[in-house]
């Protein structure tokens, strides 16, 4: 063994048993002999020695990507020896006398490298400098298995390499591939079909491997050769022979499945295609599917019949000629039983491929009107294929029960499965809708009298297809009592099934009866039947945890729908969730089963829209909401006045338990609106109020506990929505203490619950607004960079994403500010130390900042500040330095350097409206400022950027006209003008 053998054993070590270091000088040894002009020597001799696999595969890696990368710069003598050597090697053949070892008697993998070399050169070489190299190859396979294989992973090699176009080709790649089969047509294409042939012929008894891999070639090659070449009785009477024969192995039979699936799908013209689908004679193959439903002959045999299947259908489509619809026709019906029992009876991966195919043929179906008979049979079938085919299996039915993770996976893969399936549902339903109608009645009837415990998928598929049905439904459709759903509707909500245990089914049960909700809008007999489906044990009080949350969140949503028509009923409803609410009125410590965040909040917001209806009278409102807010008060009040005795390790109990009544009561005010609080029942308003007054104190025992904080600070937003000014009294506490120990994520939601106010109450909040902006403005220019965020590795971290985010809602709330007549709040005697920093970051931003509607915001806040402290062109400044501050730093940088950057992306929708508010800001500017606007803009910023005399002529004329359309039409062009004047030169800021 020689150093490159050493090296070579090295570098393919994956023991570990190899010091690092001396594994890194062995390849770098053997790249450096890589770089050896005689490498291709080197590797040919060693092929010729070496018996060790890593050797002959780093030498044959090595030839492959040298003639990939130095074939064109390699002289001819050195060609004819590559050549002649690998093609040796290939044949099985000795390269001179010393020759010891045969590369062919190595491992597959071995093999497949020296096909990749030869099809390398066959690119480069064939067919002009190489044109003898397949009729060679022939002549060769006398030698025996041994090469015929090899030949076979050369064909394969090149299919994959350079023909195929399964995989993206270049151009160059296309024109070699043409090239390359236009040549072989001509040649040699024939003889090597008839090699095939005899091959086949020879080996099917002795040796089925190799004829697996001579109709695998064979597949591979039939979509581009002449199809008369297979397509012949000889031919096609051979593949069917292998194929129907039970003695063959089921890998060889499924081979010549395959060969006999890609004649039918050659491409041709639809009159020829379909005489050949004719001739192929497909029912000789219908048997084989119920050889073994689980075999790999059956799947290639149901990939064979659904291939077939999809062409006839195209065939179909594309002929108008009545002769070949019914040909298609008379195929299509002899070979759709076939279809539907591989789908039911058979495990297949031709599933996806068989529901598009009977989606095509559904939708032919659609312009036939009536459906024959056969048609309507075939309509049933699918019907039966499609409720067989999205039933869970039962192997899997406690996992999806418990939602472990093999639960929660198979769940996830039948919702992707089911989707195609319902819509060839739907697509069925429009077709046939009374055959589907009556369809899913016998399924759901079927589901009800079924022993539960056995059929579980069966009734979940039920269930599943009547839910899928409501779906197409129309609002109309759905209203009416008459005709279907007066029955099903009925049967589905006065059953029980004894599997309604089952996660699953229970479920599927609540969301069907959710969806056909709008039928209970009008035919409200059923909603005491409703209110059992969801507030028993097949609901609200269903075992599974789950499914509880669940028929929590639906409940709520039919509560919102439903509302009014709910009034007669609140009384049974409150009773019958006594038990749940009383979890969170009486436990002093949450419990675990209520730890999950959409527990609880969706029973009280469904309360909430029940008892804050004006349809209750007041005094049982007030008796409702008093039962409902008294305890929950209570217990934040005994909780806080033990938080400061209590024992470190029941904090986080208690932290949550706050939290949890937090969301109840939010949750609960979601009901009442604010003119039943303020106006019309002011008494409610008072009990709101006073639980704002407890939910207040939080803050204060507990100041720097994040969650409690952003739960408190989403009750005040609710508290701003429903009792609107009468909540000011309570503000300044409130903004105090969430101002006082915030971080920037909180500080954000800070800012959020300001614009809130603003946007709500506009002038009303000034003077609280005045109290906090300054303390706000200190907080946040402090924790702000003055410029652009760091970029770059390392810089995506949670603090900087929080810091980006509160920077974001800053600007939206300065632009809050000034659009709504509150800029003087910047000039307050407490604020006008802030002026400057504020000024600075909202022109870095309106220049600089990578999102464009923050750079509009900018702008926006820049014109209205001009219209508010901008009096006139010769009044007295409202806010000294402001106006050449506006003149020189904004309008410069921002109305011009920063539109002449190339990142400007004028076909960007977006920033078009952005370019739309500098133009205004421009126009604004003029009719506050004047001529010192134009003098300034003209003569300094325009002459910077080298602007020609007759277009800033131009532009003072349209700056002063009337139309904002026509200047900023004009001032684009300007711009893209001094673009292509300057090409990059100027560079600005």
């Amino acid at each position: 063994m020689d150093d490159l053998e050493k090296a070579i054993l090295i570098s393919f070590d994956e023991s570990g048993a190899v010091d690092s270091a001396l594994k890194a000088q062995a390849v770098g040894y053997c790249q450096q002999i890589k770089e050896t002009p005689s490498i291709c020597s080197i590797c040919i001799e060693r092929l010729c020695f070496s018996k060790l696999v890593q050797v002959q595969f780093w030498c044959l890696q090595c030839l492959h990507e040298v003639l990939r990368v130095r074939y064109s710069s390699t002289g001819p003598e050195e060609k004819s020896f590559i050549r002649k050597s690998v093609f040796s090697l290939a044949c099985y053949e000795s390269i001179d006398d010393k020759n010891l070892v045969r590369v062919l008697d190595g491992p597959a993998f071995i093999k497949n490298k020296l096909a990749q070399v030869m099809v390398t050169l066959i690119c480069f070489e064939y067919p002009m400098i190489w044109p003898s190299v397949f009729v060679d190859f022939l002549s060769n396979l006398s030698k025996g298995v041994v090469v015929i294989d090899m030949f076979c992973r050369v064909l394969n090699a090149l299919d994959e390499e350079v023909i195929s176009l399964d995989y993206p080709r270049s151009q160059e790649e296309v024109a070699i591939a043409g090239q390359i089969k236009d040549a072989m047509r001509q040649q040699c294409i024939s003889q090597v079909v008839r090699a095939w042939y005899d091959i086949l012929l020879m080996y099917r008894n002795s040796d089925p491997d190799l004829c697996c891999s001579v109709l695998d070639s064979m597949r591979r090659y039939v979509s581009w050769i002449d199809i008369g070449l297979i397509a012949n009785d000889a031919f096609v009477g051979l593949l069917f022979e292998l194929m129907l024969v039970s003695g063959f192995p089921d890998q060889l039979r499924g081979a010549a499945a395959g060969c006999i699936h890609a004649v039918a799908a050659k491409r041709m013209d639809p009159k020829a295609k379909l005489t050949l689908l004719q001739s192929l004679q497909i029912r000789k193959v219908f048997g084989l599917v119920a050889e073994d439903n689980g075999s790999e002959l059956v799947s290639s045999v149901s990939s064979l019949l659904t291939g077939y299947s999809t062409e006839v259908l195209e065939c179909s489509k594309r002929l108008n000629s009545e002769d070949g619809k019914a040909v298609s026709t008379e195929l299509l019906n002899e070979v759709l039983p076939s279809v539907f029992y591989v789908m039911q009876n058979c495990e297949i991966d031709e599933t996806f491929s068989i529901v598009q195919f009977l989606s095509g043929y559904v939708g032919t179906l659609k312009s036939l009107a009536p459906l024959t008979e056969s048609q309507s049979r075939h309509v049933g079938q699918i019907l039966d294929v499609i409720r067989s085919q999205i039933q869970f299996d039962p192997a899997y039915r406690n996992n999806l029960d418990m939602l472990d993770k093999t639960g929660k996976e198979e769940e996830d893969r039948m919702a992707e499965f089911r989707k195609d399936l319902f819509v060839l549902l739907r697509s069925v339903g429009r077709v046939a809708p009374d055959a589907t109608q009556l369809f899913i009645r016998n399924s759901l009837a079927s589901a009800v009298a079924s022993n539960g415990d056995v059929n579980v998928e069966e009734i979940e598929a039920a269930l599943s297809l009547l839910y899928a049905f409501g779906e197409s439904l129309s609002d109309e459709t759905m209203k009416t009592r008459n005709g279907l759903l007066g029955e099903l509707i009925p049967m589905l909500l006065s059953t029980k099934f004894p599997c309604h245990n089952n996660r699953l089914v229970a479920l599927i049960y609540l969301e069907t009866v959710t969806r056909y909700m709008k039928f209970f809008q009008e035919n409200t007999q059923y909603i005491p039947l409703v209110l059992g489906a969801f507030l028993d044990e097949r609901g609200i009080r269903h075992p599974n945890r789950n499914v509880s949350r669940r028929a929590s969140y639906l409940f709520m949503r039919i509560v919102k729908l439903l509302k009014a028509k709910l009034v007669p009923y609140i009384e049974t409803i409150l009773q019958s969730l006594q038990d749940t609410v009383a979890q969170f009125t009486t436990i002093y410590a949450v419990s675990k089963e209520l730890s999950g965040c959409e527990d609880g909040s969706h029973i009280f917001e469904a309360i909430g829209l029940l008892i804050g209806m004006e349809d209750v009278p007041l005094e049982k409102q007030s008796e409702y909401l008093t039962t409902l807010l008294t305890p929950l008060c209570q217990q934040v009040e005994a909780l806080l006045l033990n938080a400061k005795a209590q024992n470190p390790e029941e904090s986080p109990a208690k932290i949550t338990n706050i939290q949890q009544i937090i969301m109840a009561i939010n949750a609960l005010s979601k009901g009442f609106s604010e003119r039943l609080v303020t106006a019309s029942r002011p008494a409610i308003g008072l009990m709101f109020k006073q639980t704002l007054d407890v939910l207040l104190r939080i803050l204060i025992i507990y100041p720097k506990i994040e969650p409690l904080r952003c739960k408190v600070t989403s009750f005040i937003h609710r508290m701003v929505d429903i009792l609107g000014s009468s909540v000011f009294p309570y503000l300044p506490k409130a903004l105090e203490q969430l101002l006082a120990e915030s971080e920037p994520k909180e500080l954000a939601g800070f800012l959020l619950l300001l614009n809130q106010l603003i946007c709500k109450f506009n002038t009303g909040v000034q003077d609280i607004l005045e109290e906090v902006y300054p303390a706000i403005a200190c907080r946040v220019f402090n924790i702000l960079p003055r410029d652009a965020f760091p970029t770059g590795p390392g810089s995506n971290t949670e603090e900087i994403r929080e810091l980006q985010e509160l920077q974001r809602t800053l600007y939206t709330f300065l632009h809050v500010i000034a659009t709504h007549d509150l800029s003087s709040v910047f000039l307050s005697s407490k604020s006008r130390a802030y002026l400057d920093p504020m000024m600075q970051l909202i022109l870095h931003a309106s220049c600089n900042h990578n999102d464009i509607l923050v750079r509009k915001a900018c702008v926006q806040i820049f014109i209205r500040l001009i219209k508010d402290w901008c009096v006139s062109p010769y009044g007295e400044e409202k806010v000294p330095g402001f106006r050449s501050f506006v003149m020189e730093a904004f309008a410069t940088n921002c109305c011009l350097y920063s539109v002449l950057d190339k990142s400007f992306e004028f076909r960007d929708a977006n920033t078009l409206v952005l370019f739309g508010e500098i133009v205004l800001v421009q126009k604004v500017m003029f009719e506050k400022f004047g001529n010192d606007f134009l003098v300034h803009f003209v003569s300094k910023s325009l002459q910077s950027a080298h602007c020609p005399q007759d277009l800033a002529e131009q532009y003072c004329q349209k700056l002063q006209g009337s139309d904002i359309k026509a200047l900023k039409s004009f001032y684009q062009s300007l711009i893209e003008n001094l673009r292509r004047q300057q090409n990059g030169s100027l560079v600005f800021r």
